[in-house]
């Protein structure tokens, strides 16, 4: 099953399953000399962490452990190794639905092109998949934040409730990471409603850059925004990803969408910092749609693996939306793919 690693000087091998005993991540490239701790990585994974409020019931402390790559509090150069062991399984769950495909989920396809799947909560197809990535991406935010670059994201939309605001700072004072305390309360009040409904709700995750600078990219076939969207695609419940302006560009003509170039920059930012492949200099501002939890307790039709229809209605502890917890893995991919590029040679000068 190939797939499993992401980028190319900084890259980033994931590894393990939903109900496996471990997940984790292999990072190799990552240069040597950066500062980290168990405690730098920590802090990412409380974040995405499960069992707190508004997400699944499911309790996993998601303690990482460096395996290697670090000595006496340094990065050496070498792969980095992170273990994060699963402590809450429940697989038994999934046992009166094993034989049934559930629908929204990969258990057909995965079984389809491998004649074989782990059902116990979708194995490698899982959303506990993502925990290695918000682990690996914490290194990266180390190594980006010794060049000066910040990254991070928060809850711009969840169901029909969108944001008017966006204060970063306050995007942290909430469980939902939104940045509109106002729209946080209805959305929180939204989800408690469709839970009361037995349904899921979908959102958009927006990832913010501050501090790349110009010159990222390698055009054509490797773009700054052609792999940040792979990244963010890589997510399972990413259904599509919008850069600057995004779809609204298609709304609008070139004298609105245009950024002029100034002597300090550009004049506005609707390119979302990327233009030609290459990053602008200007902040990067990148959108992800994020699709409903397909696991609804809703009755669903479905057919069972030998191709009979019948019924299902799905139980145990899932999320009514992947938002808040997926915020982190967006921020993660949109880390690990600028480090990547960090790597690669490029002119470290502001040119006008």
């Amino acid at each position: 099953m190939p797939g499993n690693s992401f980028g190319r000087l900084f890259r980033v091998m994931t590894w393990g399953e939903s109900h496996g005993p471990a997940l984790g991540a292999v990072i190799d490239g990552c240069p040597p000399g950066i500062p980290l701790s168990e405690e730098d990585i920590q802090r990412d994974l409380e974040r995405r962490r499960p069992g707190k409020a508004l997400t699944t019931a499911r309790r996993e402390p998601d303690e990482v452990r460096i395996l290697s790559g670090v000595f006496q509090g340094m990065t050496t150069g070498t792969p980095i190794s992170l273990v994060i062991y699963n402590k809450d399984m429940r697989s038994r769950d999934y046992e009166a639905i094993k034989d049934v495909y559930r629908p929204g989920h990969a258990d057909r396809t995965y079984e389809q092109k491998y004649g074989v799947r782990d059902w116990r909560g979708g194995g490698r197809s899982s959303g506990r998949e993502t925990v290695a990535r918000v682990a690996a991406g914490a290194v990266a935010r180390k190594f980006l934040a010794q060049e000066g670059i910040r990254v991070f994201a928060g809850t711009v939309a969840l169901g029909d409730v969108t944001c008017r605001v966006y204060d970063w700072e306050a995007a942290a004072e909430n469980p939902l990471f939104c940045p509109d305390p106002e729209a946080a309360q209805a959305m929180e009040a939204h989800l408690q409603e469709v839970r009361g409904e037995g349904d899921t709700l979908g959102g958009i995750v927006q990832v913010n850059a501050v501090g790349c600078p110009p010159g990222l990219g390698e055009p054509v076939f490797d773009k700054l925004d052609a792999r940040l969207a792979s990244a963010l695609m890589s997510i399972g419940a990413v259904k599509g990803v919008e850069i600057g302006v995004g779809f609204a560009a298609a709304r609008m003509r070139g004298s609105e969408n245009n950024d002029p170039p100034t002597a300090d920059g550009y004049a506005s930012n609707n390119a979302g910092g990327v233009l030609g492949g290459i990053s602008s200099g200007m902040d990067l501002v990148v959108r992800a749609a994020v699709k409903p939890i397909p696991s609804i307790a809703r009755e669903q039709r479905t057919v069972t693996r030998d191709g009979k229809e019948t019924t299902i209605r799905i139980g145990g502890r899932h999320d009514i939306a992947a938002i808040p917890r997926i915020v982190p893995v967006c921020e993660a991919m949109v880390l690990i793919t600028l480090a990547d590029f960090m790597l690669h040679p490029f002119p470290r000068r502001r040119s006008r």
